[in-house]
């Protein structure tokens, strides 16, 4: 099955999986003047969408050996299929049918350690495989999607020009860039992600403030947020929680969101985020605060009890009402950086461990669109990574370090202000607490390394003489004295 007029030419790039991010790229690739071949599974879903699109460069095919051979050499061809089991079964059934030199692409959300395990396999079969994050959603996938592939780079060459082509485009060019090797792409995806879970609990948590604190109406946060989206806290989030607060349900005439039960899902990138972070040594406590709310919200009917056997109303803000929104304001940004900090903390960890060469900036950039976190303050990350390419935490560039210092106090306030009226910002809290163990020149860590050499004889370094190695005292003997 096909369109006639694309049927007689080989096509230029191959779609398998025709759910709706598969679609929207396969339409998008050939908006680009490339004819486009696709498959799926269910050959009932390559018909309608050809037969939806006549007027397309699309050729849809039933059989998968057909589809492959209808491809241009070096064969390009993008898997938008679930992550786990079916992307292992999907290339056990096609590589096969490939030659030396042919490019598959997953386009999914799979784990970037399963992309290393598939990109070594195919490599042995002399094929090329590449893990590649995809941001944006389905309008994204349609009008320019943010994209990360990693795996060989002599293969990324035959990629490019349909990549950049598709990408969205901002101020610094198309939104893609070859990350690294293997499992670099998926790996970034999945950071990317993290960043994602700890933006949208601070978005959240400073919803919840604003109307239990000052009683604010739905409407009303609305326009607080529409109101934030035209400075620093610029970003698509921000813009989209504006509309949703604005969107009024015709069965009810109630604000929609009063309606929505609150319990949050989650997919596992957030998940596979925190595991790697905490293998890595990597603190990313706005994340994790991310991971807890949702884990939190899904207890609702032991959250509806509780609050009934505690008597837990939260409390009023009594000052001045613009002063605390004005607060909220400099608390999520602050913590918004701290998550991207930790965010970009965890890539730069990661490129050591894996052996991948992440340009920080370039990943800042492809970010600046497209994708879910585009904001404003990518355009400073993108600055910082320019003054200093081996920049270690987002927090000790200057240019960033003045807007943390121009919202601490009021941060600080949030926070307080908060805890005093029972309203949970974990997010919030979490990101301060880092930002002041991050820059606390002495941390209480001394007693536990005295704690654990007393009851496991694990060692520590004395702070006078670090150079001189390991120490381990005899603290039944140093204490015995005392007590006598």
């Amino acid at each position: 099955m096909a369109n006639t007029k694309s049927a007689e030419k080989l096509a230029q790039f191959g779609v398998i999986g025709l759910g709706v991010m598969g679609q929207n790229l396969a339409l998008n690739i050939a908006d680009h003047g490339q004819t486009v071949a696709v498959w799926n599974l269910e050959p009932e879903w390559v018909g309608r969408f050809v037969g939806a699109h006549a007027g397309a460069a699309l050729v849809g095919h039933t059989e998968l050996a057909g589809f492959v051979a209808s491809l241009e050499r070096p064969r390009r061809m993008l898997m938008m299929i679930k992550a786990g089991e079916p992307v292992d079964e999907m290339l056990e059934r096609l590589s096969p049918l490939l030659e030396p030199g042919d490019i598959v692409i997953d386009g999914g959300n799979s784990f970037f350690k399963d992309t290393q395990r598939r990109e070594a396999a195919m490599k042995a079969r002399g094929l090329n495989f590449f893990g590649m994050g995809v941001s944006g959603g389905e309008e994204g996938a349609r009008r320019g999607p943010s994209l990360m592939p990693g795996g060989a780079p002599e293969a990324y060459r035959h990629m490019q020009p349909t990549l950049e082509a598709i990408a969205a485009k901002t101020a610094w060019g198309p939104c893609v860039t070859y990350v690294g090797a293997d499992g670099a792409g998926h790996f970034v995806k999945m950071v990317h992600n993290g960043i994602e879970y700890g933006d949208m609990q601070l978005i959240a948590e400073a919803y919840d403030l604003l109307r239990h604190a000052l009683g604010m109406t739905a409407a009303e946060i609305s326009g607080v947020f529409a109101e934030w989206n035209q400075g620093p806290l610029s970003s698509y989030l921000i813009e989209i929680s504006a509309g949703v607060l604005s969107a009024v349900d015709a069965e009810t005439g109630r604000p929609l969101v009063d309606l929505i039960l609150d319990k949050a899902g989650q997919k596992g990138t957030g998940k596979w985020t925190a595991q790697v972070a905490l293998d890595l040594g990597v603190p990313i406590p706005t994340i994790s605060a991310a991971l807890d709310g949702r884990a939190l919200s899904s207890m609702k009917a032991q959250r509806v009890a509780a609050a009934a056997q505690y008597g837990r109303i939260p409390g009023r803000w009594t000052g001045e009402r613009r002063e605390l929104i004005d607060a909220v304001g400099h608390a999520l940004l602050a913590s918004k950086i701290c998550s991207y900090a930790q965010g970009m903390s965890l890539i730069a960890e990661g490129a050591k461990e894996w052996n991948w060469k992440i340009d920080a900036r370039e990943i800042a950039r492809i970010w600046t669109g497209g994708c879910i976190i585009r904001a404003r303050l990518l355009e400073s990350i993108m600055k910082a990574y320019e003054r200093n390419a081996a920049l270690t935490n987002l927090l000790l560039d200057p240019e960033l370090q003045t807007q943390m210092a121009a919202s601490l106090p009021a941060w600080r306030k949030v926070v307080g202000t908060s805890a005093a009226l029972g309203v949970p910002t974990q997010a919030f809290a979490a990101s301060l607490a880092y930002f002041d163990a991050y820059t606390a020149a002495q941390m209480p860590q001394n007693l536990t390394q005295a704690q654990r050499d007393y009851f496991g004889a694990h060692t520590y370094l004395r702070a006078d003489r670090p150079e001189a190695g390991a120490v381990h005292t005899d603290w039944n003997s140093l204490l015995q004295g005392k007590h006598e």
